[in-house]
């Protein structure tokens, strides 16, 4: 009998021991796989994150996370300081329209909450007479309620409208200031060509300005209804508890506790939408600028067959935004769950005891009630007092929901001034770099190589005005990448003198214009020059603006401007005969027919327009860059001849030798730094070159001598003279 016990019980043990045994396998199993997949996630989000930085092709994903990590966008101090300023431009003064939009709509605002707390009685008096079983009152208190729904719904109607009115209002005065900052000084310019802070300032003008005034008209209306609501309700519900003789300080005791407790967990548990909000708005210019490149350079593409690469790159710019916003989505999705959780039934709870503590503590009559009073109230009768304590419950209900979506709207607006906060950051951050630009203050990444500086560029060169003559001193021409062209440069331009610029691409030539004209820094030296208006740039591909045939000729002056100078068409058509363009007016229907300039002309008609523009401004320096090279060599030296003639000084970049002769003095490159400063000798300089042409072309006949002779050899089985002799014979 002891065996056999001891034979069941170890058989027990075993069955025990394999059961344990597989659960403990199970559980080891399962928490491999767990922590399997964690790692996989993890591996995932991690390559994803990287996915995202290749998306913006390591460049503009690297910078932005680089930004986001040495300073986030949070609500503090700076931030309100920032707003407060933008505000001050948002509305100037009272009499602005922007302060009459203001005024309009809070005083919607402030009749739509008085209307709230109307609404509220009147509901608990229909209640009532439902209980009292009061046909007549019911009756009356409904056609109250239809009355009451037309200038309530009208004032909803109206808040919106007055919100968008003054989103719009704002966003027109914001516009309107950032496009008098955007083309002062040339801030267009110099924004993309000499400072790196901003890549797309065509999405922060648009896109950005719009996104800030939406949000300030939206904030603005989130938050003060809801605030007049609190303190109305308020000061209703405790003025009635008082009449009654309830007890008004517990329930404001218990939503006290209840907001405290909200606040403190939403905010513990609160993304940085802030940060995200900008980022999503950096990725999301990124995304604009590839496609304004794709579409600015669509011929190079499209000569080069890089469709393949711009799809490429557009789609990896795409999902990075992508990503990047599934991120925002992901973070709403928990931190909404949470806020709904407290706001919902947290608050549905504190509200159900907040409504029931008055009317329960009630006893109808307020501490200073007279004997009257009391002896009325308590002899009112059993269906009296139930359609009362209704109507009480139904009011004081109706109105402590309507306070608990006023604190749930400010509570929640939090997200939304943390978005603003990213919006503000990037709108001042638009108009601190438009007044540092337009300064000259200039933030450019450069990077250290042979020819390159590596060192911040500072502006250390002198620029004065002169009446007339350009005079250059020890100027550095200077890209604005930090590319060292020219160390020292100096020349001088006097009246009478016509310079021709020459040298390999890259050497400077059109860097110098860009000096002379003030579009780049003077980093070094001294620079005198008469103003900008002495001078008119024509470059090789002159720009054709949107409008009239007559606007191509007297850009950038306008009809007006025209007219003022006793300009007419009359004077306009010599201008074009000048350059052997009339017959376009005449082709194209006359000078108020608008087409697309830039693709109805050719090439060379778009040359000599931008020649017209030189002899309607008649300035007194023209500097031209290769700006006839489509035009025939006998119209182009008919223009250059009637500009000497005009009296237009001429510094002119040019490879042909037609041109020589139009020119007195030479500016020579040589690609590596040098340059040479002389009088330039046309006949001189035409005997050389047409040495070198002939050079050239025997130069250009060894080869095939060469190896024609080698074959006769071949042939005949002989060895070739200049085989057998050496390179230099003494002979």
């Amino acid at each position: 009998m002891d065996i056999q016990r001891l034979e069941k019980f170890n058989n027990v043990v075993e069955k025990l021991t394999r059961r344990n045994l597989r659960r403990v396998v199970a559980l080891g199993g399962s928490v491999a796989v767990l922590r399997l997949l964690y790692w996989y996630v993890k591996r995932r989000k991690k390559l994803t994150k990287q996915q995202g930085y290749d998306s913006m092709a390591n460049l503009r994903a690297s910078q932005i996370e680089n930004k986001k990590k040495s300073k986030a966008v949070v609500v503090d101090k700076e931030f309100f300081t920032r707003l407060g300023k933008l505000l001050k431009i948002l509305v100037p003064n009272i009499w602005s329209k922007e302060f009459l939009w203001l005024a309009l709509h809070s005083t919607a605002l402030i009749f739509r909450t008085f209307l709230s707390i109307y609404v509220a009685d009147l509901d608990g008096r229909m209640v009532k007479s439902v209980v009292q079983k009061d046909l007549q009152g019911f009756l009356f208190e409904l056609g109250k309620w239809l009355l009451i729904a037309v200038p309530a719904t009208f004032t909803n109607s109206a808040i919106r409208y007055c919100e968008n009115k003054q989103a719009l209002a704002f966003q027109t005065t914001l516009v309107q200031r950032a496009y008098k900052m955007y083309f002062r000084n040339q801030t267009y310019y110099r924004i993309s060509n000499m400072d790196s802070r901003i890549s797309n300032a065509d999405h922060s003008l648009t896109d950005d300005i719009q996104d800030f005034t939406t949000s300030v008209a939206h904030l603005y209306s989130h938050l003060t209804k809801p605030i007049l609501d609190i303190i109305l309700i308020t000061h209703t519900l405790n003025s009635r508890a008082s009449e009654k003789g309830a007890n008004s300080r517990l329930p404001g005791i218990i939503s006290s506790i209840t907001i405290y407790i909200t606040v403190r967990v939403l905010r513990a548990v609160s993304p940085k939408f802030g940060a995200l909000i900008a980022e999503k708005a950096a990725r999301k210019g990124y995304l604009r600028y590839i496609h304004s490149r794709i579409i600015q350079n669509a011929e190079e593409i499209a000569f080069y067959g890089g469709e393949k690469a711009e799809l490429s790159l557009l789609q990896r710019c795409y999902h990075s935004l992508e990503h990047h916003t599934h991120n925002i989505y992901l973070h709403r999705l928990w931190y909404i769950m949470v806020e709904q959780f407290f706001m919902k039934y947290m608050w549905g709870a504190s509200g159900m005891l907040m409504t029931a503590i008055p009317i329960l503590t009630a006893t109808g009559y307020s501490k200073n009630a007279s004997a009257e009073e009391i002896t009325e109230w308590e002899n009112k009768s059993g269906d009296e007092m139930v359609g009362l304590r209704t109507e009480a419950f139904t009011a004081t209900r109706n109105m402590l929901l309507n306070g608990a979506d006023a604190i749930e709207r400010i509570i929640s607006s939090y997200k939304e001034i943390t978005e603003l906060a990213g919006h503000t950051s990037r709108v001042w951050n638009m108009f601190e770099v438009f007044d540092e630009v337009s300064k000259g203050n200039y933030v450019k990444s450069v990077v250290d190589s042979d020819k390159r500086t590596a060192d911040p560029l500072d502006i250390k060169g002198d620029v004065i005005e002169t009446e007339r003559d350009i005079i250059v001193e020890d100027v550095p021409i200077i890209t604005p990448n930090g590319d060292v062209v020219v160390n020292k440069l100096n020349l001088q331009v006097k009246e009478g003198m016509h310079l021709l610029i020459t040298g390999p691409n890259g050497c400077g030539k059109s860097s110098l214009f860009r000096i002379l004209s003030g579009l780049w820094p003077v980093y070094g030296g001294r620079l005198s020059t008469p103003p900008p208006s002495s001078m008119f740039y024509i470059p090789q591909r002159p720009y054709m603006s949107i409008g009239t045939l007559r606007s191509q000729v007297i850009y950038p002056d306008t009809v007006d401007d025209m007219r003022h100078k006793g300009i007419t068409d009359e004077d306009l058509k010599g201008i074009l005969e000048t350059v052997n363009l009339y017959y376009i007016v005449q082709r194209e229907g006359g000078w108020n027919s608008e087409a697309d300039w830039k693709d109805v002309l050719s090439g060379g008609e778009k040359q000599r327009m931008g020649m017209a523009r030189l002899f309607y401004h008649k300035p007194v320096y023209a500097l031209l860059d290769e700006c006839t090279s489509a035009v025939s060599i006998d119209v182009e030296g008919k223009i250059f001849q009637a500009a000497k003639d005009a009296g237009i000084v001429l510094l002119s970049i040019s490879h042909r030798p037609s041109l020589w002769k139009y020119h007195t003095h030479i500016l020579q490159f040589d690609g590596e730094g040098g340059w040479s400063f002389s009088e330039l000798d046309t006949d001189a300089r035409l005997s050389l070159n047409e040495e070198k042409q002939k050079l050239e072309t025997q130069l250009a006949g060894i080869p095939k001598m060469q190896s024609r002779l080698d074959e006769l050899c071949a042939i005949l089985g002989e060895d070739s003279v200049l085989k057998s002799k050496p390179a230099f014979s003494e002979e």
